[in-house]
């Protein structure tokens, strides 16, 4: 076995406005594709309004999740941010800096480690459709 890093990315198009898009098959899918066995998946967005998180990818959440942000955070509200750039979206960068831009999970035997109900999400704040690139990084052990 060889220890190594790669650098890896996801691309995708989001319609923004919180938009929820499970990411979890895309992550997996480049472990499998360049044979790596265990080790550590970190899933980064670059950028200042989109997140990783993990939930239960379900109807439910779908709608919960976007609601939580809204209740604590709100769109409507009076930004700083606005006042100096004019864009109406301040709430994202707030959102996006709450949720975080990281999230790392471990893998073995070429499979993600994860819990029965759980996936990896991408969360889009801004709003706006946007096109995203999300950077997976592997550190582990290939064949």
């Amino acid at each position: 076995m060889n220890f190594t890093v790669e650098t890896h990315t996801i691309s995708l198009k989001s319609k923004g406005d919180c938009d929820i898009i499970n990411i979890t098959y895309k992550v997996q899918d480049i472990i499998k594709e360049n044979n790596f066995i265990e080790g550590s998946a970190l899933i980064f967005v670059p950028g200042s309004t989109a997140g990783i998180t993990t939930i239960e990818y379900e109807p439910g959440l779908l709608n919960d999740y976007p609601d939580f942000f809204e209740k604590i955070i709100p769109k409507n509200q009076n930004y700083q941010h606005d006042n100096t750039w004019h864009d109406g979206n301040g709430h994202s960068h707030v959102r996006a800096s709450l949720q975080g831009a990281s999230f790392t999970v471990p893998f073995k035997d070429k499979s993600l480690i994860l819990g029965t109900w759980q996936q990896i999400v991408f969360v889009d704040f801004d709003n706006r459709a946007r096109s995203r690139v999300i950077i997976v990084q592997l550190t582990g052990n290939k064949e």
